[in-house]
């Protein structure tokens, strides 16, 4: 008699019912009956897989699909990397209250998705991911696609996933998936511990049969907490916060996924306190005159002011990542206090701020009440002090949006377009490049759109499937889902256009192509001196440098979008590019590509933040040693600002 049989019957005696299964039979019944409860909304968690089948699971989770998955569509994604971050579009647009899994093959199949899930890690934000795997019984060693370690025998390539999982698992017995499906789930639905999901599974375990307990099958609700910070907390910061005369928030994504833009709102307007917003955070700041725009290295002129000078800056559900705070450098006053929000201790706890651990929702709501009581206000003449950073702000924004004879139309111009034709039902879903520094310094929210950046890995790549990933979690919602994106960033991952045709999803896909790189020109150029700049240019290979510095290669992104199935048109002024948009919003059921060719060196201008890099410290260049002198002084700029303790609570 076998294990199995030994274990059917031991159930049967116990009078409880089994299911007989394999592995990847039990992973999609299981899945199809988890649901998630946020705010009293109910959902599935799990409503769907995304893959690509190899021979690591096509006989594997493919059959278990194909035989069970009576509510489980399945997405035939065109890239392994791609399928995560359509999950990750998926539960952006379901504010992190279900997701999709994702299933590939053995080998490299699988280790592509290692950047789908560091995305997704990063940005807190769940996936459920289940690699195929070698051969558990290790009979036929060495397998097809398998990395071997001479001396660690059970490592294989699927152990990369490790540091950029928040949960991360390797099936190795059926009876396994009794304890890893459930603190799968418990993960994917935890806001302070939410990310990347990794469930492995071992070719062969795929195809093992076992008797499942019946009620592993059962429907089950997963609550997404809102959970309360402790009440000590809540009274310290009140007590920081009410001592400050300039004090300013910073809205992160945590605003967002707790649903606390109106209570932020209601604090900025009551208290006079300004609000600048982080690339996650963008569009969840008032609508008002005390809305300061993007913060940090690619912030607002006038946040950055607003923040140089403040004596307390209140985060909110932000992980404070270095383009946020200047590399430790942007908040300049020597007594500023820092206070930090947030659903992660982990997270409260950065830069020394005092911590204040729970939902920002409910937390914001006591903030309130507790100012109130305290009768506070921040300092007379505060405002003007604002108004006149939001009046910088616009002036700076006025000269970078002006007409140069001669030259093509801006990236900041297409911006501008786009803003104006966007409305509180569109979506507009960015990643990485000079298009996310662009929206966060120029891009008005008070039209009410969306806006999702990616910027936390800031992942070329990241956005078409990502956009796709939202319109398929709201496949009737009103307005469209633009994804804005460079020429760099489409040349890696256009092909989940292919993936919409099939789906009948429409997309809105704004291709800004300056023929590069181009975002990292300036960087070079700040760094290295002007001429400096290397490998950043899509240039053919000059035959008499050796460099790839010869004549522009020339793409037509339009017909290769067109070659897959989309709309697509070619923009090279504003007023083509303005119908050309016009005529995309006309598109039905199918995805649109309005490419748009802008001036290549031609950005917004700078603020002056300092960003650490690795700029050459010595050169034989004098521009290069000129520009590692500078960054030096910049280094010089930053600080340690050490704990922030509350009033009488001194050691």
């Amino acid at each position: 008699m076998t294990t199995t049989e030994a274990a059917g019957i031991a159930a049967g005696a116990r009078g409880k019912s089994v299911r007989r299964r394999t592995v990847a039979q039990a992973i999609v019944e299981y899945l199809q009956v988890q649901y998630s409860e946020l705010d009293g909304e109910r959902r599935r968690l799990i409503p769907g897989m995304y893959g690509i089948f190899g021979h690591g699971n096509s006989v594997g989770l493919a059959q278990g699909i194909d035989e069970y998955g009576t509510d489980f569509p399945h997405f035939a994604g065109k890239n392994e990397q791609s399928m995560v971050h359509a999950a990750i579009g998926y539960a952006r647009a379901a504010k992190r209250a279900a997701t999709l899994a994702c299933t590939a093959s053995a080998g490299p199949g699988s280790t592509n998705m290692i950047t789908g899930a560091a995305t997704a890690t990063t940005n807190r934000l769940p996936v459920l991911l289940f690699p195929a795997d070698i051969i558990n019984n290790r009979k036929g060693d060495p397998v097809l696609q398998q990395i071997e370690h001479p001396i660690e025998r059970d490592v294989s390539a699927n152990d990369a996933f490790r540091p950029v999982s928040r949960y991360f698992d390797r099936v190795t017995a059926p009876s396994q998936l009794l304890v890893t499906l459930p603190e799968a789930m418990r993960v994917l639905t935890d806001p302070a511990d939410t990310g990347a999901v990794v469930v492995c599974l071992p070719q062969d375990i795929q195809g093992e049969a076992y008797d499942f307990p019946e009620e592993f099958f059962a429907p089950r609700v997963w609550p997404i907490r809102r959970r309360p910070a402790a009440a000590e907390e809540i009274r310290d910061a009140i007590e920081i916060i009410r001592r400050a005369e300039r004090p300013m928030f910073i809205a992160g994504g945590g605003v967002r996924y707790s649903g606390a833009a109106e209570e932020l709102s209601k604090l900025s307007a009551d208290f006079g306190i300004p609000v600048a917003e982080t690339y996650a955070g963008k569009g969840t700041g008032p609508v008002s005159d005390l809305n300061l725009g993007g913060l940090g290295v690619d912030g607002t002129v006038g946040a950055n002011q607003i923040a140089a000078r403040s004596d307390c800056v209140i985060s909110v559900g932000s992980r404070l990542q270095d383009f946020i705070t200047a590399s430790h450098s942007l908040f300049e006053n020597p007594d500023v206090k820092l206070v930090h929000f947030n659903v992660s201790s982990f997270d409260a706890h950065k830069m020394g701020s005092f911590p204040v651990v729970g939902d920002a929702k409910l937390s914001l709501a006591a903030l309130h009440e507790g100012l109130t009581a305290a009768e506070y206000r921040s300092i007379e003449g505060y405002r003007d002090e604002i108004a006149g950073a939001r009046a910088t702000t616009a002036d700076v924004l006025e000269n970078d949006l002006r007409e140069i004879p001669g030259e093509n139309m801006s990236q900041a111009q297409v911006i501008d377009v786009l803003n104006k034709d966007t409305g509180a039902e569109d979506t507009l879903v960015l990643g990485s490049g000079g298009v996310v520094g662009g929206v966060h310094k120029a891009w008005d929210t008070s039209n009410g759109t969306e806006v999702l950046s990616e910027y936390a890995n800031s992942c070329m790549g990241h956005e078409l499937p990502a956009g796709l990933g939202y319109r398929l979690a709201r496949p009737d919602a009103p307005g469209e889902v633009f994804v804005l994106i460079g020429d760099g960033t489409y040349y890696m991952q256009p092909t989940e256009l292919i993936t919409a045709v099939q789906e009948h999803r429409k997309i809105i896909v704004v291709v800004i192509d300056n023929s590069g790189h181009q975002c990292i020109w300036p960087l070079q150029v700040a760094k290295g001196g002007p001429g400096h700049e290397f490998g950043t240019q899509l240039r053919e290979r000059n035959a008499e440098t050796g460099r790839l510095d010869g004549p522009v290669v020339p793409v037509d992104i339009a017909a290769n979008a067109a070659s897959m199935g989309a709309a697509s048109w070619s923009a090279k002024t504003i007023e083509e590019f303005t119908s050309a948009l016009k005529e995309a919003r006309e598109v039905e059921g199918r995805p649109a590509v309005v490419v748009a060719h802008v001036e290549p060196w031609r950005y917004l201008t700078g603020n002056g933040a300092f960003w650490d890099v690795g700029a050459a410290m010595t050169s034989e260049r004098p521009e290069t040693a000129e520009g590692g002198e500078k960054h030096r002084e910049g280094r010089e700029r930053q600080r340690y600002y050490g704990a922030t303790i509350a009033p009488g609570r001194e050691v």
